[in-house]
């Protein structure tokens, strides 16, 4: 395991950590890694580039299927979601339903920049 530039410090002067450091540390690298929120759930994802799109295509194309047993069209959102991670125009597309989707629920109508 790695560990973070204050633990290496403490190490090399020889002082010990204690657990609420080292908990400090490990949250650190948890906070670093690719992460998807939805619906206020913090779900983690792949750290390889690769694996995210691989895995986001393959989301996409199994739900395009989904009238078969198994897999559900349900997948295709959620693969849209871990492709606008690491490419650009899917990222574009999902902020703006996100934006457009949050102004719909506001009660009246206005921006939230206007007053």
């Amino acid at each position: 395991m790695d560990e973070g530039p204050v633990a290496m410090e403490k190490r090399a002067a020889g002082a010990e950590m204690s657990a609420a450091e080292e908990a400090k540390e490990a949250g650190s690298e948890r906070a670093k890694r690719p992460h998807v929120s939805i619906g206020g759930k913090r779900m983690p994802m792949p750290r390889s580039r690769l694996a995210r799109i691989v895995s986001g295509v393959a989301l996409v194309l199994l739900g395009i299927v989904g009238f078969l047993p198994v897999v559900g069209f349900w997948m295709i959102p959620l693969g849209l979601v871990v492709l606008s991670y690491d490419v650009p125009a899917v990222r574009r597309l999902r902020r703006r339903m996100e934006v457009w989707w949050h102004r719909r629920r506001r009660k009246d109508g206005r921006r939230p920049d206007a007053r």
